[in-house]
């Protein structure tokens, strides 16, 4: 009968097609109703009894309906139909909701960065997202009536047992084990009870996402590039140039020079010019490390590996800097008990832990810096033969401040300039008399010393301009001051008479003006004196 009322999949049942009927009304007015034989609009339909009721979707609109029809002659069946219908159509729009939010959950938790892992109370895994796979290599093939706490074995999983409190755990340095690939991560384990149902929640982070944060926080980033290494002296340009050509490289860079020449510099625009510069710069003040710590600092240790430890261990200097540069400044002073770690590491770019057993494979460059010669220490004994040579594959060598005049004026000007900006009210020039005794000292404190001085002249000097009097607050002594920038004629007698008392001997005539060797020979050579031709009376 049905089908002779065309009551079939694929009919259009609207009240504009076949005239009032419950199925059109309940779409058009969005209600459920009964309808029972003559309620019907069509005189083929008065056998039948109705009962629909509108289908909702997730979002509330109207996407079908639920009807149920039968013989109206027996209406009595069909008393409480209607009602069966509408707890139906609610059980159904609840359905739709319920997938729609595990469909959003479930691209939600796919979306994370993290990976997650969801156990039963067997610890076995039930569900993993996509960023599990992508980043830890799980899959639920592989998981599949698997103990994940063999995944995990450094975990403390009885601390996970108590449902009730669903109190988490969480590790920032621990082990996930996936065949023979070891994955070193941070990890949030959460219990939950639901009812009678059990789970955990796993989440997992790569610790390269943590040590990327602790760089951060740390500002374990490069500065500065060549652009701010300031040069007109020819011998610093070609030093910029070496620099520049051996950022194209991964090896190891050398960098040797006088305190205060800018080795950090260098090293920073190293990185900043060469393709790590993305990249963490971690730099380490070898002088400052305590000889017991020396080890726990650069290669890191695990739980427990001392007294005072970290109890979930600590990642090192060198883990810290991967997939960027170490900068090891002061390398000189390491001690010679820890030179031969410190090769194995640079050599193999492989560490091990303090209190671990597992060797942790990296990608750093090495920059070491010192003010020492290391071939003469190592000549002597006091620096390993075998790391010297590790170290010395890219060597720079900064000259000294004395060595590149152009650039004692233009750094004094530069440094001037910041001072003159930074108090405007109070800006001052140089004479030509005051940087001229800039050019003749001997800057054992190099660049440094330099920036050091003018910032002191600078708040010493009650006058508009810098003179050669004011050179005093560069040396500190006002007796060094007039030897070091003396009138001619003066200093010709005393240059004399110092050569005279020191029997000839250059070093003792120095220090009896209170100069350096360099700049007693200037001082010779402005007074047209040659020290080697002064005749020494007994």
């Amino acid at each position: 009968m049905s089908k002779e009322l065309e009551f079939v999949k694929g009919s259009l049942w609207s009240d504009l097609e076949v005239g009032t009927n419950a199925i059109g009304i309940a779409l058009d007015y969005d209600t459920s109703i009964q309808m029972v034989g003559p309620e019907h609009y069509g005189l083929p339909h008065h056998q039948w009894t109705c009962s629909a009721a509108p289908i909702h979707g997730a979002n509330g609109e109207i996407i079908g309906c639920l009807d149920i029809s039968g013989d109206f002659h027996y209406a009595q069946p069909h008393t409480h139909t209607l009602g069966l219908v509408v707890a139906a159509a609610f059980s159904i729009e609840t359905m739709i909701k319920q997938q729609q939010s595990a469909r959003l959950m479930r691209k939600t938790l796919d979306s994370s960065e993290n990976g997650i892992v969801l156990l039963n109370d067997a610890f076995c895994p039930i569900w993993i997202n996509q960023a599990a796979e992508k980043s830890f290599g799980l899959t639920m093939n592989l998981l599949e009536n698997s103990d994940f706490r063999e995944y995990m074995p450094d975990v403390d999983w009885t601390q996970l047992q108590h449902w009730e409190q669903e109190r988490q755990y969480i590790t920032n340095d621990t082990r996930l084990l996936v065949g023979r690939h070891i994955y070193d991560c941070s990890a949030t384990m959460s219990p939950t009870l639901d009812g009678d149902i059990r789970t955990f929640t796993v989440t997992l982070k790569r610790q390269e996402y943590l040590i990327d944060s602790v760089n951060k926080v740390s500002g374990n980033r490069a500065n500065y590039t060549f652009e701010h290494i300031y040069a007109q002296d020819p011998l610093m340009r070609k030093t910029i140039q070496l620099a520049q050509k051996f950022a194209c490289y991964d090896g190891v860079v050398l960098i040797e020079g006088e305190s205060g020449t800018g080795k950090e510099l260098f090293a920073q625009a190293i990185h900043n010019e060469s393709s790590r510069a993305k990249g963490p710069f971690v730099a380490v003040n070898c002088a400052s490390l305590p000889r017991d710590l020396i080890e726990s600092e650069l290669f890191g240790y695990e739980k427990g590996a001392f007294t005072g430890a970290l109890k979930e261990g600590n990642p090192g200097k060198f883990e810290l800097a991967n997939s960027g540069t170490l900068f090891l400044d002061e390398i000189g002073e390491m001690p010679l008990e820890f030179q031969a770690k410190l090769l194995r590491a640079v050599e193999s770019l492989r560490i091990r832990r303090l209190g671990g057993t597992q060797e942790r494979k990296l990608d750093v460059r090495v920059i070491a810096a010192t003010n020492r010669n290391l071939r003469t220490e190592s000549e002597q004994g006091r620096f390993r033969q075998d790391l010297f040579y590790r170290l010395n594959v890219l060597k720079l060598d900064i000259p000294p401040l004395r060595d590149r005049p152009l650039d004692i004026k233009g750094c004094a000007e530069i440094f001037l300039d910041r001072f003159n900006k930074r108090y405007p009210k109070q800006q001052k020039n140089m004479s030509e008399g005051y940087l001229d005794a800039l050019m003749q000292y001997d800057w054992p404190g190099n660049v440094r010393e330099l920036q050091n001085s003018i910032e002191r002249t600078f708040y010493a000097c009650n006058e508009d301009t810098l003179t050669t009097e004011d050179f005093c607050y560069v040396i500190g002594n006002s007796k060094l001051q007039s030897k070091t920038v003396p009138q001619t004629d003066t200093m010709y007698h005393e240059v004399l008479k110092a050569l005279q008392g020191a029997k000839g001997n250059i070093d003792d005539a120095a220090k009896s003006l209170q100069v350096s060797r360099a700049t007693f020979y200037r001082i010779c050579k402005k007074c047209g004196i040659q020290p080697k031709k002064v005749k020494v009376i007994d």
